[in-house]
């Protein structure tokens, strides 16, 4: 029997809070499971620095990325298969690209790459195809099965239906992590009717079109996806964890550019200190080492890089005030000046920090990011474009909605026993008297 067909002898389950179970019975798919470089992402956080913010919210990568895997598997074994615009030679690709879309993330994603200047499609690419477990298993399933896999996740495949299963507006990436994020956080925004979603998916030749009679549930969908992103995404106080993970990394990379002698050598960020990262080296990064070193950097001579790792571990985070760059740069400039005066360095200590998003958007030629509009499959069979036929959806289709904040800490620009002539002024412009 060939790999790519092979069954196991007897099917496996995982039990999952959100779909319940998820059913595992390709050989391949088990096997890709058991590679170190997926198990890796149990020790990636899903969320990042949300914990810090809803307690609950310890859920990591490996689960996320089971449950699309779940969602996709449903979608061709339950709803697609049989239909003749979907190919049951391509449900095994879509198996895989859907399981593996997150195998490039690092620790602390989003902040992490940022600071380094990496990008974890990149690394998912590099996983995918270079010398490790992952490709091994893949190999086995065809010399050119990994390519196709990681065409799919980089969105550069011809196969633009399995591709919109995986990423679009409406995908099982965004219905998993919606759901799953909305149950380990325990708010009640990001639950909607996924089984209705599924029932009225339809493959066309180049996307996942939903019937009609589905729309009050994509409605739902979406609206659950705007309250998510500004209730728990963008929630203020994760930002201020985010802000003082990214400063403590900005401080170890500039001590080890000026030479400075760490008291216990960071040595699983030198490769990222010089931009020589490897994939090898990247695999063996993950939050619990990360974290480690923050433990360390807690005992270093550098105040600062003492200070912000003592902040993030005990969570005494940055507070914040609403901020409009546009309108109140003169009062940064005197903000920062007023810092350096009193001692507080204005690089670390006080940061504008910008949330973005787009909750709906038809597709818009040339814009940096493509996003395919939501079709509608009407009666007749005609395609029609979702805010088309949807009132709701049209009030927020194109408005892109920016919130900035001003990131400060408070303990110290009200501790009077230094320059408090200094941080009187710096309250004062911070209207916080």
């Amino acid at each position: 029997m060939a790999y790519s067909s092979e069954k196991l002898s007897e099917e496996k389950v995982f039990k999952d809070p959100v779909h319940r179970y998820i059913h595992v019975q390709d050989r391949l798919i088990w096997d890709l499971i058991g590679t170190r470089e997926f198990q890796r992402l149990r020790r990636i956080k899903q969320l990042g620095t949300t914990y810090l913010t809803f307690h609950g919210a310890e859920h990591s990568r490996f689960n996320h990325s089971l449950g699309v895997y779940e969602i996709v598997r449903r979608i061709s074994d339950d709803v697609f298969k049989g239909r003749k615009e979907w190919n049951d030679d391509d449900r095994l690709l879509a198996l895989c690209a859907a399981l593996l879309h997150d195998l490039g993330h690092g620790p602390f994603s989003h902040s992490f790459e940022k600071v380094f200047n990496l990008d974890h499609e990149n690394f998912t690419k590099e996983i995918i195809l270079g010398d490790t477990q992952v490709n091994k298993v893949l190999q086995r399933a065809g010399e050119d099965f990994p390519r196709k896999v990681e065409e799919i996740i980089a969105k550069t495949s011809k196969n633009k239906l399995v591709v919109s299963l995986i990423s679009s507006q409406i995908d099982a990436d965004r219905m998993d992590y919606l759901q799953r994020d909305a149950y380990f956080t325990g708010v009640s925004y990001g639950h909607f009717d996924m089984e209705r979603i599924l029932r009225v998916m339809r493959p066309r030749e180049d996307q996942v079109v939903i019937k009609q009679s589905g729309m009050h549930a994509v409605e739902d969908y979406i609206m659950s996806r705007y309250q998510m992103y500004w209730q728990v995404y963008f929630h203020p106080v994760t930002r201020s964890a985010e802000v003082i993970l990214t400063k403590i990394l900005h401080r170890a990379k500039d001590l080890y550019e000026a030479n400075y002698k760490f008291k216990h050598e960071p040595i699983h960020f030198y490769s990222l200190f010089k931009g020589e990262m490897t994939v090898n080296d990247y695999i063996k990064l993950d939050e619990a080492i990360i974290l480690y070193y923050f433990q360390m950097w807690q005992e270093e001579e550098d105040d600062i890089l003492r200070d912000l790792a003592c902040r993030f571990l005990d969570r005494n985070l940055f507070k914040y005030t609403e901020f409009d760059p546009a309108k109140e740069y003169k009062k940064l400039t005197q903000l920062s000046e007023l810092f350096e005066k009193a001692g507080i360095d204005p690089e670390y200590y006080l940061v504008v920090d910008s949330s973005s998003d787009l909750p709906y958007d038809f597709y818009r030629p040339g814009e940096e990011e493509e996003r395919l509009p939501i079709h509608l499959q009407l009666k007749n069979g005609d395609i029609r474009e979702l805010s088309r036929e949807s009132s709701i959806v049209d009030a927020i289709s194109g408005k892109r909605r920016t919130d900035h904040k001003l990131y400060y800490p408070a303990n110290v620009i009200y501790d009077d026993r230094n320059h408090p002539q200094i941080k009187r002024q710096i309250r004062e412009l911070l209207e916080l008297e």
